[in-house]
């Protein structure tokens, strides 16, 4: 604590604690906790593409998927059920299990709209086209896991990705006054890959996306 305005005060920190030591302090029951939250932390991808039975995501060959429709968000998951999936069009393909702080999500299909979920729908007329709906969220320490079991089912050749995901007018960046910005807009992000025209204006520097649909 300081005595006076201004001084230096050195606050104290582990730092320079070694990992032997550190090591040392953890014990065998602590070291079984931790491995039963790693446990508890991993994502399940069950997809039903074969015969109606559900199977985990990496026990069968990559399948084909021309594009793929990502909502992530509980407004962007709205938006595909009001606008694209309210219709007999699509078929549930899969479903995504996690468990973390904020989350808690099963493998049922008949889902609420104030459920946490995270499923994926296949367009019956031309199968090679997949919808997401993720309305859950995944911590920073499951993102690799979900985007490692979801991409890891499809192959890569010719996969034109979608990503719908929003944020709040607050957080964006603009030398405009966010009172004169209509709400809701529009911004898009690409890659150098992506070829077609962009059916929105691009998003302007500093802003950025974050989370998943960073990830």
């Amino acid at each position: 604590m300081a005595t006076f305005f201004g001084e230096v005060v050195v606050a104290p920190s582990r730092a320079g604690v070694d990992e032997e030591e550190e090591a040392r302090e953890e014990t065998p029951e602590d070291r079984e906790i931790r491995r039963e939250l790693e446990k508890k932390r991993e994502i399940d991808v069950l997809w039903t593409l074969k015969s109606g039975a559900s199977t985990e995501s990496s026990a069968d060959e990559p399948f084909v998927c021309s594009k793929f429709i990502v909502a992530i968000g509980h407004n962007a998951a709205a938006f595909l059920s009001s606008f694209i999936l309210d219709s007999v069009c699509w078929e549930v393909v899969g479903v995504v299990k996690l468990w973390n702080e904020w989350c808690r999500t099963s493998n049922t299909t008949n889902v609420l709209p104030t459920d946490s979920f995270c499923l994926f729908y296949r367009l019956i007329s031309d199968p090679t086209v997949l919808l997401c709906q993720c309305s859950c969220y995944v911590a920073e320490d499951q993102q690799f896991q979900w985007l490692e079991k979801v991409f890891g089912r499809m192959r890569k050749e010719d996969l034109q990705v979608t990503i719908l995901s929003t944020c709040p007018v607050a957080d964006y960046k603009t030398q405009e006054s966010t009172l004169t910005l209509p709400s809701p807009f529009l911004k898009a992000l690409k890659t150098k890959e992506f070829k077609e025209q962009v059916c929105c204006p691009l998003l302007e520097q500093p802003n950025i996306v974050r989370d998943l649909p960073a990830a």
